[in-house]
């Protein structure tokens, strides 16, 4: 599996437990989504730079 396709499905599935757990509405869902989808691309691609694989 790709790793932006690691990184949609995680995203997806934090958001779908912020709205079950009430802590995001779905009205809400489309920043949400973004924000969270782009916090995980950035520590993925941090991690897995030459300068941080050993992390």
């Amino acid at each position: 599996m790709a790793k932006d396709d690691q990184v949609l499905r995680t995203a997806k599935e934090i958001v779908v437990k912020f709205i079950e757990t009430g802590r995001v509405s779905p009205t809400g869902f489309d920043e949400t989504f973004k924000s969270i989808y782009r916090s995980i691309s950035e520590a993925v691609n941090e991690i897995t730079t030459p300068e941080g694989k050993d992390k």
